[in-house]
């Protein structure tokens, strides 16, 4: 096999960086010029001493961002690279060279991700099973007009106006209200309005982290707490589950590493969809205690239950000390970017200080018109007609699945959330399987997407809020067929370029 000069260094950056960024660097440079063949995935491994699927993730991802193309049984090949276009010499034409320009944290690899699988509109007839929102006839279109027309007739100086520095304190209180019916307790005092969970998360983390602070989530998490962290400059290290919760051992080893935070899905993690036991959270939490680790609790799917079975405690409610992170986008209207943290007193100003650098203050229209709505108890009655649909859709998506996947894919059905987690077999790249489903007409979301680090086991994940039982149905049937291309079957189907 020829030697390409690719070296890797387990306590460099993760492997699968590594191996991208030393191939594109020598593309770059003319060092492997177009149409020169790189080794196939397994023999470069296997010289590398890594896992193929490493190998195969930076050959994705080098294709994806434009450098590669690949043919079945031919090979993997580089494509021309043009550069940038030569700037006019003159000093008022002359461009700024941003590339060189960009923070550590602007090209990070969570940052540099969504930047390569940022998605474009595709054709109406693509099924996708990528979107986490409501669909507009899931939308409490009628009741918030209600309330925003309450709002703007009797308190227009408040509503046209800069709000509070930490919220309205009417909405504060109807958010301690709606968070005490779901066994969270939380003085008004403790709460801060955000702008969506995500600002809440990025405001702990500027509160909280240092360049090379380590930061402990889930081996598979939220791709934008990924991104937050990388912001930070954080190091993310993964922990795996032992479908209970987070592995203890694990966290104990890694607790050699001094991390600063814990980051938790405890009720619906994102993307996988698991759950913590009641006894895993107590445990997790006096293992934070004692090694004064700070926990952040993201309940993003809070109310998005599918059946009856009762809660176990939320991490809140058995440590006062958790940072509780909510948000209204996924179980009411995504448009009106509000979300909260609950946060212990000590803490709060400095993430209020932190947030007036950053907006001067959540939208107040939006949060009045929030208060009136959750006074009115419209929020209940909303919960109790979308909580049948969205079980509606669960049951039709995994009907289908469970009639045509084979037996290598597993899953768990989901009792909350919006979303199902289809463990792949070690062999099967989940990047194949969105690129065979892409070209069935049907969107999925790639496991790696959401890996805290290389450790990830693959999978898909399958959103099934956003498409009605119907095309749910065919979309099951479409990454199906998928998933068998992906093994090795029939690649046949319509190519269509939706990224």
């Amino acid at each position: 096999m020829q030697d390409i000069g690719v070296t890797v260094r387990p306590e460099g950056a993760p492997m699968y960086q590594q191996i991208f960024d030393q191939i594109a660097s020598r593309i770059r440079t003319g060092a492997f010029p177009e149409g020169y063949r790189l080794p196939p995935t397994r023999a470069l491994a296997s010289e590398l001493g890594t896992h193929r699927n490493t190998v195969v993730r930076a050959y994705a991802e080098l294709e994806a961002a434009g450098f590669l193309s690949s043919t079945v049984g031919r090979g993997t090949f580089v494509k021309a690279w043009r550069g940038e276009a030569a700037s006019v010499d003159t000093p008022t034409e002359r461009a700024l060279p941003w590339s060189s320009l960009l923070s550590e944290a602007a090209r990070s690899e969570p940052i540099r991700r969504f930047l390569r699988y940022r998605r474009a509109p595709g054709p109406r007839d693509v099924i996708d099973l990528t979107k986490m929102q409501p669909p507009e006839e899931l939308l409490p279109l009628e009741l918030y007009r209600r309330c925003l027309d309450h709002v703007l007739r009797g308190s227009a100086d408040k509503v046209l106006g800069y709000a509070p520095k930490d919220g309205f304190r009417s909405l504060r209180a109807r958010v301690v209200e709606d968070l005490a019916r779901r066994g969270v307790p939380a003085p008004v005092e403790d709460v801060l309005i955000t702008t969506g969970s995500q600002q809440g998360l990025d405001l702990i983390a500027r509160a909280l982290l240092d360049p090379g602070d380590v930061v402990i989530t889930h081996a598979s998490t939220y791709a934008g707490a990924l991104q937050v962290f990388a912001a930070s400059r954080a190091h993310v290290v993964g922990v795996p589950n032992d479908g209970e919760g987070p592995d203890l051992d694990a966290l104990r080893r890694l607790g050699a590493r001094r991390p600063k935070v814990l980051y938790l899905m405890p009720n619906h993690a994102n993307p996988t969809g698991a759950c913590m036991s009641r006894a895993r959270r107590s445990a997790v939490l006096a293992w934070a205690r004692d090694a004064q680790v700070a926990v952040i609790e993201d309940d993003y799917a809070a109310d998005l239950e599918l059946e009856n079975a009762p809660l176990p405690p939320a991490l809140r409610a058995l440590d006062p000390d958790v940072l509780h992170v909510g948000t209204f986008s996924k179980r009411l209207i995504p448009a009106l970017r509000i979300g909260y943290v609950v946060a212990p007193p000590s803490l709060k100003p400095h993430l209020v200080a932190l947030k007036h650098t950053t907006d001067l203050g959540c939208s107040a229209i939006n949060q009045l018109a929030l208060a009136e709505f959750l006074d009115r108890g419209y929020l209940v009655a909303h919960l109790n007609r979308i909580q049948p649909a969205y079980r509606a859709r669960r049951d039709a998506l995994l009907t289908e699945l469970r009639a045509r996947l084979p037996a290598e894919i597993t899953w768990q059905r989901p009792t909350r959330g919006l979303s199902l987690w289809l463990e792949l077999p070690d062999h099967v790249d989940p990047e194949r399987v969105l690129e065979e489903g892409k070209r069935r007409k049907v969107l999925v979301a790639p496991g790696h997407h959401y890996a805290a680090d290389d450790a990830t086991h693959p999978g898909v994940r399958l959103n099934f809020c956003w498409e009605p039982e119907d095309r749910l149905r065919e979309g099951a049937v479409r990454i199906a067929a998928a998933i068998e291309a992906a093994m090795g079957g029939d690649r046949s189907g319509p190519v269509v370029d939706m990224v």
